[in-house]
Formats: structure tokens, C-alpha cells, sequence
């Protein structure tokens, strides 16, 4: 079941959250971190794994605050992998390479590929991710996600939420911020996304933010399929 908070408009352009949206970020990372310690348990497991996201997610935060110079994913993705590394007690500088880019080898959601395939037929689709440009380059290969254009937040120096970041999407679309539909996992993406005149689409993941009562995205999507029904109707 899909619910439009807003009548069913036509777009020009579709843009695609990727990590979390697209690809399972959390479950990749988890699995090189297992590959990296097999000895761990879960419990052990989970805490390396949030270690991780909090450093990841910190720095982004201070880069935003104006706290940090921007660093790109490939840089904080390396000191994430060497705080796992040490607290797993693994110094192997192969070991640590693996984990700095397990970003690049995260798996798609079952239904990714497909849907967006079918997407593309109909109109332009973007992918506009954090990722810097190398990661999401060799991420869209591994996970087969075939964009007509994918932007990296790399280019504007920034991390979403971020205005500057969605701009690029705008900028790419050559269309007004209102014939654009942005599709994510993530509320906290959307509202960024819709304070710069985006139209928005919340797609249920696993592993995403979700909305909350004061949200009023256009399309509040029960999947991925039903939401691609209803553009590719429209």
C-alpha cells in the first residue's frame, strides 16, 4: 500500500538516496568486520560495527559544523577501519585496507536493481549519495546499480544534510527544484531534500530513519515496487 500526501504529479527527474536506500550500508560493514575478526560474537560484533558508524557519522557532523576541515568517505572510512582494526586487535595493514573499503562492496537491496532499471525506462534517474566519487563508482558496479548519472556529495564539499549537496541534484536535473521527486530511507534525508523545493518519497528499509508524525512527505511508500508503480502510472 502507498499513501501520497499530496496528488500524484509528474517529475522530470528522480533522485535516489544510495546508502541505506539502495544498498544495505550497516550489513556490509558488519559482514567485513566479521571477515576482519572472525573470533567475535555478536555482541562483540554489533559494538565494532556501531564503533564504526559513530565515527563516520561524528565526523560528517563536524565537517557540517564547521568543526573539520571536509575530509571525503575514502578519508574517514580509513580512520573508521583503523578504530575497528585496533579495538579488534588486528594490525594486518590488509586487514585494515578491506575494512577501509568495504563501503565499495555493499549489496543491494533485493529489489534495487530491477526497480530502478524499470525506473530509468521512463525517466532520468540520479543516485546522489555521501560516498565520495571512487567509493560510488565502484559501489554502483558491485551492487549493479545503473544510474543515468550518479552524484557524489564529494563535489560540493559538504555532506547532507546539506543544502549545497541536494543543489547538485537540482543543478544536474536543469529542472526547477519542483519537478523533481527525491527518493529515500531516510526522513531526515527527505526533509533536507524538500526544505530546497524537492518533491520527496519515503521508501521503508531495514536499516532507515523513519518518519515521524510531522512528516508530510508526498509519497509515504509501504515498498520500492509499489512506489516505481505508481511513478511509472503516472
Amino acid at each position: 500500500m502507498m499513501q501520497a500526501h499530496s496528488p500524484t504529479a509528474a517529475f522530470d527527474v528522480v533522485v535516489f538516496d544510495v546508502l541505506g536506500t539502495m544498498v544495505d550500508e550497516p550489513g556490509g560493514h558488519r559482514t567485513a568486520i566479521r571477515e576482519a575478526a572472525p573470533g567475535l560474537d555478536d555482541a562483540s560484533l554489533d559494538r565494532l560495527v556501531k564503533l564504526r558508524q559513530d565515527h563516520v557519522e561524528s565526523e560528517q557532523h563536524r565537517i557540517g559544523a564547521g568543526c573539520r576541515t571536509y575530509a571525503n568517505t575514502d578519508v574517514i572510512d580509513r580512520e573508521a577501519a583503523q578504530l575497528v582494526a585496533e579495538y579488534a586487535g588486528r594490525s594486518d595493514p590488509a586487514i585494515i585496507e578491506r575494512l577501509a573499503t568495504a563501503g565499495q562492496r555493499l549489496e543491494p537491496w533485493h529489489d534495487s536493481p530491477a526497480e530502478l532499471a524499470r525506473l530509468a525506462e521512463c525517466l532520468p534517474v540520479l543516485g546522489l549519495s555521501n560516498a565520495s566519487r571512487a567509493a560510488l563508482l565502484r559501489l554502483n558496479a558491485h551492487a549493479g546499480l545503473r544510474w543515468h548519472a550518479a552524484l557524489s556529495a564529494e563535489d560540493a564539499k559538504a555532506y547532507k544534510p546539506a543544502a549545497e549537496v541536494y543543489h547538485l541534484a537540482i543543478d544536474a536535473a536543469g529542472c526547477p527544484p519542483e519537478r523533481i521527486l527525491m527518493i529515500a530511507a531516510h526522513a531526515w534525508d527527505l526533509r533536507a531534500a524538500k526544505a530546497t523545493g524537492m518533491r520527496t518519497a519515503y521508501v521503508p528499509r531495514p536499516v532507515g530513519d523513519r518518519p515521524t508524525s510531522d512528516d508530510t512527505f508526498d509519497f509515504h511508500a509501504s515498498s520500492l515496487h509499489g512506489l516505481i508503480n505508481a511513478l511509472t502510472r503516472a
